[in-house]
């Protein structure tokens, strides 16, 4: 891993930061939050750049790169706060199990259409009396003939709306109790039996968050991606780049706040300096920019490792800049909320409003406790816990 970036990540950086500088927060992206609305402008350009698919293969549209270039355009378009969540979702989960594990057929179907953006797949894990214990879900594929049939529940999936399918997590028959062996399928959202309600949120954001019914939703043999029987492999395919891009979003939101404090507190003037100069203002700040180096730092080392197939090295690091990275993005936005004083809470400067979105990453895609569980017993070698 280099600290010094290659020209062409330089300038992929220049080029999503232009982007996001169209599609900024305040004139773009709080509106259309505001009223629910999701970003398909700047989703649409994304994809039409090649920022969206940058880590698919090039024989199907995509870039060619990896995870590091994905998270460098999340990071990017996040610093703007114009993050698209769906980026989480739909090329970095979706399109990287299907690049590794899925069909030729399923390969030419989905990955030209999620390298350019034009169609988006969900992902469907959680379910209501699973939460973090992936081993509980129920979801339950059984054969039938040539085709599956899927029955289950999944809470707290985003996108569904926006997205012509969703890959579900499921197990088969032979495998509803004791550990887990995913299998997964690809679902599209139009499929009978398939049913989705939205969920009422706290939060202004322009993604809604859906409750999945799937009640004997009938597939061909052809909606397995990869094998039935493969156990976690092809889950954790997905997971540790989900945890990457959580924590480049994280650092992105970060980067935005600390930008605005930063902005406001070398103007404002209320005695003879601007607040800025004042230590009880900049140190604060200077600790916020640390900690957020510190967590891109380690975003970007997961992203090195995954691209150079280190699954354990890169499932560590993932796990710990997702935690660093939400700590100091947090952290971040209270201190621009702040250092504004009474301003940082008006809808001029729109900074309240992110504190819900913001505040998802100590929970997902997968809460702290969980990482510091993961951390004691894999980093450290001190027994389960759980």
């Amino acid at each position: 891993m280099s600290f010094i970036e290659s020209d062409e990540r330089k300038e992929l950086r220049a080029a999503v930061a232009a982007l996001a500088a169209k599609y900024n927060y305040r004139d773009y992206v709080l509106p259309r939050a505001r009223k629910s609305e999701p970003l398909d402008e700047l989703w649409a350009e994304a994809g039409k750049l090649g920022f969206l698919g940058v880590n698919l293969p090039e024989e199907y549209g995509g870039g060619g790169a990896g995870m590091y270039e994905l998270a460098l355009v999340m990071e990017e378009l996040s610093a703007q706060g114009a993050g698209l969540l769906l980026m989480v979702v739909s090329p970095a989960i979706c399109g990287t199990i299907i690049t590794k594990y899925g069909t030729d057929e399923q390969k030419a179907e989905w990955l030209p259409k999620l390298s350019d953006g034009s169609a988006k797949m969900v992902f469907g894990i959680t379910e209501p009396d699973a939460g973090s214990n992936s081993h509980k879900i129920t979801t339950t594929a059984r054969r039938d003939g040539d085709d599956w049939l899927l029955t289950g529940r999944k809470i707290f999936i985003s996108g569904v709306d926006q997205a012509e399918a969703v890959l579900i997590v499921a197990r088969t028959e032979d495998h509803k109790t004791g550990k887990l062996k995913p299998a997964l399928f690809i679902v599209p959202t139009d499929a009978p039996g398939f049913e989705k309600t939205p969920q009422d949120m706290d939060i202004i954001e322009p993604d809604h968050q859906f409750t999945l019914f799937l009640d004997d939703v009938r597939l061909p043999s052809t909606a397995l991606v990869g094998k039935e029987d493969a156990a976690l492999m092809q889950l954790f395919a997905g997971l540790n780049p989900e945890r990457i891009m959580g924590a480049a979003m994280a650092v992105g939101v970060g980067r935005y706040a600390l930008d605005r404090a930063v902005e406001y507190a070398g103007e404002r003037t209320v005695w003879k300096t601007p607040i800025g100069a004042h230590q009880g203002i900049a140190h604060p700040l200077a600790q916020v920019k640390i900690e957020l180096e510190l967590a891109r730092l380690m975003m970007l080392k997961a992203a090195t490792l995954y691209d150079a197939g280190d699954e354990m090295g890169a499932a560590e690091a993932a796990n710990m800049a997702k935690y660093a990275a939400a700590e100091a993005s947090i952290k971040a936005l209270d201190q621009a909320i702040q250092t504004h004083g009474g301003s940082g809470l008006t809808s001029e400067y729109g900074l309240a409003a992110m504190l819900g979105a913001a505040r998802i990453a100590r929970v997902a895609p997968v809460s702290r406790e969980m990482i510091l569980n993961f951390v004691a017993q894999h980093s450290l070698g001190l027994p389960k816990s759980y």
